[in-house]
């Protein structure tokens, strides 16, 4: 008898699992499935797993069509979740909390990444925090999860380097490869892309910062930053609030599926992300990528988002969000 490959294995195990929940539960999809399921994502991990989902067919019997879209840029995606164009999005904690308290009604499901940001720098950069003083650190979308994030940890530990604003994480990686700058903020797989590139060019660069290892510092939590998850307009949980506990359960076996067989999850994805295949498989485990209810990440998300809006409320819309934000 032929011996089986045993990741092949685990993973139609896996896929076998999601399937049949979905099975089971697949009168009341048929009730509360839509005309079209349109899945929006940013340019980082957790799309992966967005990918994964849509491509392995376990969103089939949620509706007639599903699809997914990669936003560019926090601004798109706020527009998007404003005129209604985008009802159900991967978006970071912290802009679904704004957005809530300001009466939004932006609702979160889960939380997709335990943080997915490191700093990259040369290599034989010294690392940790404290060498970033004096140096000039790109950091993309100023104003936005990440920017806040970095100064949250810069003001705790008195560090002053100078921050040099970038439109994107791509354009970061850019002006670190040519040497304009000494770091980069960069999450992934944009990290992943600084370090295969600066080895291709012959200029070595290493992720001199683990920011979840940072912010667990500061925390006492572990290294666990809850970034950004699916967040559902009220209008989606009007229409498709019985739609919500499957499409999370999906999600849960798509990150499983990924995590069980990186370079077919990677393959998924490349088209929407725009990237390489093996780009992607070598960033999936520097992703921490999770399916985590949004109630079971609460402490952590209070955590970060009470440090965040120490030093100005307005980041998450004047208060922490109450129980209506969790919509799972």
């Amino acid at each position: 008898m032929q011996a089986k490959n045993p990741t092949t294995t685990r993973r139609d195990l896996l896929i076998g699992l999601g399937a049949g929940g979905m099975a089971l539960a697949a009168p009341g999809l048929l009730r509360a499935a839509a005309a079209r399921l349109a899945l929006f994502g940013p340019p980082a991990g957790p799309t992966i797993t967005l990918a994964q989902a849509v491509a392995s067919g376990a969103l089939a019997g949620m509706a007639g069509e599903v699809t997914l879209t990669v936003w560019r840029n926090p601004d798109a995606l706020r527009a998007g979740l404003t005129s209604g164009a985008i009802d159900l999005s991967v978006v970071p904690v912290q802009a679904a909390a704004n957005l809530y308290t300001r009466g939004m009604g932006l609702r979160l499901v889960n939380v997709m990444t335990n943080g997915l940001l490191s700093i990259v720098a040369p290599e034989g950069t010294p690392a940790g925090l404290g060498a970033l003083t004096g140096k000039r650190l790109a950091v993309p979308f100023v104003n936005d999860t990440p920017d806040f994030i970095l100064r949250t940890l810069i003001a705790h530990h008195g560090l002053a380097p100078e921050l040099v604003a970038t439109g994107t994480p791509v354009e970061a990686a850019q002006m670190l490869l040519a040497g304009r700058i000494d770091a980069a903020l960069l999450s992934e797989p944009a990290a992943t892309v600084a370090v295969l590139r600066g080895r291709e060019a012959g200029r070595p660069m290493a992720r001199a910062v683990d920011i979840q290892a940072e912010w667990g510092a500061l925390t006492g939590l572990g290294p666990v930053v809850p970034q950004a998850g699916l967040a559902v307009t009220r209008a989606f949980a009007e229409a498709h609030g019985a739609l919500i506990a499957p499409l999370h359960a999906a999600l849960a076996a798509a990150t499983a599926a990924v995590l069980a067989d990186p370079a077919a999850a990677a393959a998924a994805a490349s088209g929407p992300l725009d990237q390489p295949a093996p780009v992607l498989a070598a960033s999936i485990p520097h992703c921490n990528l999770t399916a985590t209810p949004a109630t079971a990440a609460r402490p952590a998300i209070e955590a970060m988002l009470g440090l965040m809006a120490a030093a100005d409320p307005a980041i998450i819309g004047g208060r922490l969000p109450d129980d209506g934000f969790y919509a799972l």
